[in-house]
């Protein structure tokens, strides 16, 4: 069991992941609010309701977190850059890295950058984590700074790091469009493959301080190339949108 500080904790991914993980880890789940966070996954959690924006608010936030998983951002596509994206996007994750330079105990950061810091490439593409970013919106370009940020503070600073380009995630099959066309569906990523995903994250050891993979389910046509995933973090994805929405 380690101790995990969930970053953005009460959006749809930082919710399914608590619901996931309780029961395996000691959780500290940390968000500006949480007036509409389920009642029964406070229990057993320490929630701390801060604004991470602000660099005081990681006192001490770190000095026995093992992992951080960090989903703290404004994921919106048509954010304001100067009001919406500099503070969420930029300015907090500089902020966690930056206190974990003195965390004692911390051993490595998993984080949320989005298939939008890839999606301009054409449909017919399949995008690989080494190809040159290629960002489809301003969203996309803070995701690709702070997959430029992991980077540094792993060569240069020695702070561990995964990055998870997250596809089209769907928190229950409830939420898949019986009517997506094929690009939507080769975008898919069911919160079961991405909790299987972060699971690997936690497990595995890395061959260097910072990793990039694509995070995607087992699609038939997949947009983002997982094979990294699979490779270096025995990542096993079990749906498929193409079979769920009966394309074959």
């Amino acid at each position: 069991m380690s101790k995990i500080l969930i970053t953005g904790a009460t959006g749809t991914i930082g919710t399914n992941l608590t619901r996931h993980l309780k029961d395996k880890h000691e959780l500290v789940l940390a968000d500006i609010d949480f007036s509409s966070f389920p009642e029964e996954l406070k229990k057993g959690v320490e929630t701390i309701q801060k604004d991470l924006t602000e660099l005081e608010a990681w006192d001490g936030l770190l000095d026995d977190a093992e992992y951080v998983i960090q989903l703290a951002a404004n994921p919106d596509p048509d954010a304001d850059f100067y009001d919406e994206l500099v503070g969420l996007n930029y300015v907090l994750p500089q902020n966690l890295y930056k206190k974990a330079l003195n965390a004692p105990k911390l051993k490595r950061i998993i984080f949320a950058s989005s298939i939008h810091a890839s999606d301009a490439y054409p449909d017919d593409v399949q995008v690989k984590t080494t190809d040159q970013v290629r960002p489809d919106d301003l969203y996309g370009v803070s995701k690709a700074y702070l997959e430029a940020l992991a980077s540094y503070y792993a060569f240069n600073k020695n702070i561990e790091s995964i990055g998870i380009r997250i596809g089209d995630y769907k928190s229950d099959d409830s939420k898949i469009d019986p009517e997506s066309d094929f690009n939507g569906m080769a975008m898919y990523f069911s919160a079961r493959d991405m909790n299987h995903l972060i699971d690997c994250c936690l497990a595995t050891t890395l061959e260097e301080p910072y990793l990039l993979v694509n995070g995607l389910s087992n699609n038939t046509f997949p947009r983002l190339d997982i094979h990294s995933a699979r490779v270096k973090l025995g990542y096993q994805p079990q749906d498929n949108a193409f079979e769920k929405l009966n394309w074959l």
